[in-house]
């Protein structure tokens, strides 16, 4: 069957490039580029660093890791493993400058605390993006690094990777390209845009802008992402951001990983559970997460099953499995 986006770049000479999207939110998508138009967002020089490149080569961040790289004249460090003692190893031994990465990961390499071991002292900066940060790992983080630039980053599948500037110590950010937000949701418009998906309907809006699907708080020129659209539990009409649930829950003492996410409920239609990991065993965590979510939630955002788990909650690129089956 013949695709018209894939005719149209035959047809005008040019190259394209497929993306297929992670299918965490659902399923994945097949997203068609013009590749000469997402390039010409690295013609202009930056700084060239030593980075390791940890997100996946196949998926926008890694290829915009690997092309900012190349193209200012930096040396990429591509890691056969990707633990937190791996990479503590490469940064030390290859001098690394620049670790793009995501927060389940830097989460993981908090708790880990191999960084103690290891001479971390080349680093300039830490990038994190393609998921929501805790704010209570983000504090952590910028205690552990404190010499270190902290920067969040933003980017989709469908658009590329853009210019930010983080608000410091803050989830506050500010994109150096054109953004509107109507009705809390963020939609950009960009020359970068990808021309379609293969299998799934348009996402842009009459008037070219691409509806991103990320709710957003805006604050002047800066804004913070509450969560993706698709995430949202809806709790009999009530709608509840995972994001939320899991930063009351981080506030805690003794909690490793936190996941939300939705189960059906016969009378909501759908409700909170969570799945969590201890760093020690605690027989009375759930006891505790829900004393603490009923002061600082409203009821419908309690989590109504806890599920204690000694099993890794995150996938292989380092991301959440928030729509994974519990057993």
């Amino acid at each position: 069957m013949r695709q018209p986006l894939l005719d149209k770049l035959r047809n005008e000479g040019k190259a394209g490039l497929v993306l297929f999207s992670s299918g965490t939110s659902g399923e994945s998508k097949a997203i068609v580029h013009d590749f000469t138009k997402l390039i010409e967002n690295f013609m202009v020089k930056r700084t060239a660093f030593r980075t390791i490149a940890f997100l996946p080569l196949d998926h926008m961040g890694g290829l915009n890791t690997m092309l900012h790289t190349l193209y200012n004249g930096g040396c990429l460090i591509v890691p056969q493993r990707k633990d937190p003692e791996t990479i503590c190893k490469i940064i030390q031994d290859y001098e690394v400058e620049l670790l793009p990465v995501t927060p389940t990961f830097l989460n993981l390499l908090l708790i880990s605390q191999v960084y103690k071991k290891y001479d971390l002292s080349s680093l300039r900066v830490i990038t994190y993006g393609t998921e929501p940060m805790n704010p209570v790992t983000l504090e952590r983080l910028t205690k552990v690094f404190k010499d270190v630039k902290i920067k969040q980053t933003y980017g989709l599948s469908e658009l590329g990777v853009f210019p930010s500037k983080s608000k410091d110590g803050t989830l506050w950010l500010k994109l150096g390209i054109k953004t509107r937000i109507r009705n809390g949701m963020l939609e950009i418009k960009t020359d970068s845009a990808m021309l379609g998906y293969i299998n799934a309907p348009s996402p842009f809006t009459s008037d070219g802008w691409f509806m991103t699907g990320d709710k957003v708080e805006q604050d002047g020129e800066y804004m913070r992402i509450i969560g993706r659209e698709s995430d949202i539990i809806n709790v009999g009409g009530n709608k509840v951001y995972p994001q939320e649930v899991e930063n009351v829950i981080s506030e805690l003492d003794n909690i490793q990983e936190v996941t939300a996410f939705a189960e059906d409920n016969p009378i909501l239609g759908s409700m909170v559970s969570v799945k969590i990991t201890c760093v020690d065993p605690d027989p009375m965590i759930t006891k505790r997460i829900k004393k603490h979510c009923r002061n600082r939630l409203e009821s419908f955002k309690v989590p109504v099953k806890i599920y204690v788990k000694n099993t890794p909650q995150d996938s292989n690129r380092f991301k959440k499995k928030r729509h994974e089956q519990v057993s």
